[in-house]
């Protein structure tokens, strides 16, 4: 039995930690590894085994592989198979590595000192412990990425002479989040949108893309404050608006977490701000009892500046990972953490803003509704977010406190700085394609139908430029004509015949575009 390890790797079985297997099978890689040592993690959303049969077969987040595929029952053997076949899992990995301790990993290393798999295993060991193994600095072996590139995204790398590895991870031992090469992610950076949302605002008249920029700006701070059941005040939401048309200009930073919260929480007399002084949850209280229901559990407050320090620090260094994955791992990793009382939300859906725009992936001026695509696709939006949650929940230790809030008890904060992104990523791609796809050409051909339907209104009746904008908007929202009540109480200087010749004015207006 290898070193730390409580249990042996087990044999085929049908239900593995609740979750079935599609048929009975042996689990391997990062289940083997989770089952013999007894690691209490968020469980990995796919997980691989050994089928009894010569076929390879996917199905419930389950990859079952032929038996010629099964690794040595070592912890050798299932860690170099994760590696190969499940990518890395930096959680996962990080509480197996200090469980099993220095010597299990040393004699991984001399047995293969030239092996790309060894080399990686005590890179990650180092890097995610930081802790110096007593081993001297490798001489020989083509150098070979961290991540495999084929497998999740990663940085162009840089080289480590030590192990002779190229460290691509996209972050730092303080927030590194990863995401998968799916082949839906694959597709959506194949489509260019950067390209396209490029080409699309270059086809618009300058005039018209502004205005169109100003309500789309406006839309998405609203649709923000609606997404967390606020209806705000205008003077608000123009403020946040004003906040994101800003977004990418300043880097990010605590002080700059700490102004934005400022700008979002309009009444700062019952909130504390800036980082948690206590425990935080999302969920709802017993109605009885008033003991608290939590569906996602935060980072603890003592682990928040380290966290913080690592968004910081992977905002400035993933400057080579694509825009869209960048901003996928910033935001949703930022509102698991949840370091503020109040305000999360509308900041977390800011950092995506901010980083499109600090990659310059968004065209100057313009900032997509996301929010907006958020509101509209919110159940999806929920699942995403539960995607991690839902897995984190049973793995934290806590009790209620006597204010009804949450105390952490064990050890969490690996589990915010390490965490399977891909679902989110997908999920915002979908959000920036509908943007760009919908959401910008509708607003800006709304504007051009808008402007020759006012210049026809005046053309046909002389009236204040605010009247016959409203007229417009009168007779779209009456489908085609001007209600009785509008026009007794606003237009009763109108003929019937005017009225007629306004309102097919209006729909050729709109019916054109």
């Amino acid at each position: 039995m290898e070193a730390h390890q409580k249990n042996p790797f087990s044999g085929p079985v049908t239900v593995f930690q609740e979750r079935r297997l599609p048929e009975q099978a042996r689990p391997v890689g990062y289940a083997a590894l989770i089952d013999a040592y007894e690691l209490a993690v968020p469980i990995p959303v796919r997980l691989t085994a050994i089928g009894l049969h010569h076929r390879i077969k996917e199905a419930d987040n389950w990859l079952l592989l032929t038996p010629r595929h099964e690794p040595e029952a070592s912890l050798e053997g299932h860690l170099i198979f994760a590696l190969k076949y499940e990518g890395l899992d930096l959680a996962v990995l990080k509480r197996l590595l200090l469980t099993v301790g220095d010597e299990p990993i040393e004699e991984i290393v001399q047995a293969s000192p030239t092996g790309g798999y060894a080399r990686r295993i005590w890179f990650l060991y180092e890097w995610l412990t930081r802790r110096r193994l007593s081993l001297p600095d490798a001489q020989n072996g083509s150098y070979v990425p961290v991540v495999d590139p084929k497998q999740q995204w990663a940085t162009g790398g840089k080289t480590v002479s030590r192990y002779r590895v190229k460290d691509n991870l996209p972050g730092t031992p303080d927030f590194c989040p990863m995401v998968f090469k799916t082949k839906l992610i694959t597709d959506f950076v194949d489509m260019d949108l950067k390209n396209q949302a490029e080409k699309a605002v270059a086809a618009v008249p300058k005039d018209i893309m502004a205005r169109a920029a100003a309500f789309l700006l406006l839309k998405d701070s609203k649709s923000s404050y609606v997404i967390e059941g606020e209806n705000a005040p205008q003077d608000r939401i123009q403020r946040w608006g004003r906040a994101i048309g800003e977004a990418g200009l300043r880097a990010l930073d605590l002080d700059e977490l700490n102004r934005l919260q400022n700008i979002v929480i309009g009444d700062q007399r019952f909130i504390r701000m800036g980082l948690r002084a206590e425990g935080g949850f999302v969920g709802t209280h017993d109605r009885d009892t008033q003991a608290p229901l939590p569906d996602h559990i935060s980072a603890r407050q003592d682990d928040l500046p380290s966290l913080i320090d690592g968004l910081v620090a992977f905002d400035r260094l993933a400057a080579d990972l694509d825009p869209v994955i960048a901003a996928s791992v910033l935001a949703f990793g930022f509102v698991y953490i949840h370091p503020f009382e109040d305000g999360n939300g509308r900041i977390h859906r800011y950092l995506i803003h901010h980083t499109l725009a600090q990659k310059g992936f968004s065209p100057p001026g313009v900032i997509f509704p996301i929010s907006a695509a958020i509101l509209d696709e919110i159940e999806q939006y929920r699942i995403v977010l539960e995607s991690y949650s839902k897995r984190l929940l049973p793995v934290i230790d806590w009790r209620p406190t006597a204010s009804n809030n949450v105390e952490v008890i064990s050890d969490t904060a690996d589990f915010y700085r390490f965490f399977d992104a891909t679902p989110h990523a997908e999920f915002l791609f979908g959000c920036i394609q509908r943007t760009i796809e919908q959401d910008l050409p509708q607003e800006t051909a709304y504007l051009k139908s808008h402007d020759i339907a006012l210049t026809a209104i005046m053309n046909r009746v002389e009236m204040p430029d605010r009247m016959a904008e409203k007229l417009i908007l009168f007779v779209r929202q009456s489908g085609g004509h001007l209600s009785k009540k509008r026009r007794e109480r606003e237009y009763e200087a109108l003929t019937d015949t005017e009225v007629e010749d306004l309102e097919n004015i209006i729909k050729d207006a709109f019916d054109d575009h």
